[in-house]
């Protein structure tokens, strides 16, 4: 292939069973709410109750305000609280019929609650108000991924990245097109401008382990799947890839406390039971992780 603008149709690379529920696992960032990211300090103060009740007041005082709904809504959202968000940015969006960004946070809930006709819709509102919102592209390219669109989804990652060039998120969601596509060179490349943007995400760290894998680069994965599990500790996905490069690597005492972690944290983990098992894993026994 000669550019990041074209995807292949098919390509003929037969994935080992293990690295396929491993792929199959990658999830996607979220943009906005950032609803699967890390708690942060300041995440964990945006959601709490003092926090919204002062936004609360906030609208109160400014009830004709759409940029107090559509914040509050924010948060709303951040929370979990998707009805209470889709109420505020409704409120907002019936205030400012041309608030593009309550259009998007909209859709970005509609999304994460697995509405995608609706998130479509409101990308597409959010767009034809303004034509340059990155993160509109981006949200909207997540929703034709989610539904098989994928030359459509690179083509608004694209745009996404033309805009904001900054957009770590956007490189990241082009990364899992490629890798899905089994274009690994291209993948890695994109993972790699995503942690050179925002390094405190375990998720680029971990698609780009999966794609070291595939390439048979099992210690550059081993090392990219440290740092997942050294940055997310309790993050499953990251503990099951880690002992599929350290078992790649014939380092069975590693996969198998790879393993061992992720089935601590989720005993129904078949991956992690399956790899397990593999490396000769016994249960009770200490194994040395690092």
């Amino acid at each position: 292939m000669g550019c990041h603008g074209r995807l292949s149709r098919r390509i003929g690379m037969v994935l080992l069973p293990a690295l396929a529920l491993a792929l199959a696992a990658c999830s996607s960032l979220t943009t906005n709410l950032a609803a699967n990211a890390p708690e942060s300090e300041d995440a964990v103060f945006a959601t709490s109750p003092a926090n919204i009740a002062s936004l609360t007041d906030v609208v109160q005082r400014n009830p004709r305000d759409p940029q107090a709904y559509n914040m509050r809504g924010s948060v709303f959202g951040q929370a979990g609280r998707y009805a209470e968000a889709l109420t505020d940015f409704n409120q907002a969006i019936g205030i400012d019929p041309n608030y593009a960004q309550a259009y998007a946070n909209r859709g970005l809930v509609y999304r994460q609650t697995g509405k995608l006709n609706l998130a479509l819709a409101d990308y597409n509102k959010a767009l034809s108000i303004d034509p340059t919102y990155s993160s509109a592209y981006l949200g909207r390219g997540m929703v034709y991924r989610a539904q098989g669109n994928a030359l459509a989804a690179l083509k608004d990652f694209n745009k996404a990245i033309a805009i904001r060039p900054d957009n770590a998120q956007a490189y990241y969601n082009r990364g899992l097109l490629y890798q899905a596509q089994s274009q690994h060179g291209f993948a890695i490349d994109d993972f790699s401008t995503a942690i050179g943007l925002s390094n405190q995400q375990a998720e680029p760290y971990i698609a780009r382990g999966l794609s070291y894998i595939a390439v048979k680069n099992y210690k550059n994965a081993a090392g990219d799947l440290d740092d997942a599990v050294t940055i997310a500790p309790q993050n499953v996905q990251a503990w099951v890839s880690r002992g599929l490069a350290y078992e790649r690597l014939g380092d069975k005492e590693k996969a198998a406390g790879s393993y061992a972690r992720a089935m601590n944290i989720d005993s129904t983990n078949q991956a992690a039971r399956d790899g397990f098992d593999r490396v000769g894993g016994r249960v009770g026994q200490a194994y040395q992780t690092f």
